[in-house]
């Protein structure tokens, strides 16, 4: 694995894999990156990275780099989603719009911590063999936002645990999400997204 290699030789060798015509949802691209580089703006240039990797196809060890340099830079956030994309690669993934249910519909009181550490369970249509639901459990990462709160909605990416469990699922698909009873969320699949691996 990467282990002995500082931050900055990473984050550089991530670079080196990207394509040079690579290019950010914001119009960044590699040469942008390479200039952070140049000025030593290593926050900005794992953030860049990142922004790029999300809008072009890279590799798993793309991600592994990133979420290493991210570790010695202590970004427990960022370091958390290029594991999460790692994954993502490995696994494939399924985005999803998530609404919280009200608290007074039995719904959580409390905001969660949107950055993959929640693992509820889903109802996602199995049955046991007496006809009960067999639920599936899926770590949770919120985009765009920090946390989800109480009643509150958001688009998600779920990661499966087992995800040949969860390839029967469609876009327009509605699961349920629980945390304990009654339901504590309702998603709709938004995008099923086949390992890449």
């Amino acid at each position: 694995m990467h282990g002995m290699d500082d931050a900055f030789t990473l984050l550089r060798q991530a670079t080196d894999l990207l394509p040079e015509d690579a290019v950010a949802e914001n119009g960044q691209t590699v040469w942008d990156v390479r200039e952070e580089i140049r000025f030593q703006e290593w926050e900005m240039v794992l953030g860049l990275l990142e922004e790029i990797g999300d809008a072009h196809p890279v590799s798993v060890d793309f991600w592994e780099l990133l979420a290493e340099a991210a570790r010695q830079l202590m970004l427990d956030r960022s370091h958390r989603w290029c594991q999460w994309r790692g994954w993502e690669l490995r696994h494939g993934t399924l985005r999803a719009t998530l609404s919280l249910a009200d608290p007074k519909e039995g719904g959580r009181r409390t905001v969660f911590s949107g950055d993959g550490r929640l693992r509820p369970m889903w109802d996602i249509g199995n049955r046991t063999a007496d006809g009960k639901p067999a639920l599936g459990i899926a770590r949770l990462w919120v985009e765009f936002a920090p946390g989800l709160g109480p009643g509150e909605t958001a688009d998600v990416r779920l990661a499966p645990l087992s995800p040949e469990q969860w390839r029967h699922l469609k876009p327009g698909h509605v699961i349920l999400m629980y945390e304990a009873q009654p339901v504590a969320g309702i998603a709709e699949i938004l995008e099923v997204l086949p390992p890449r691996m």
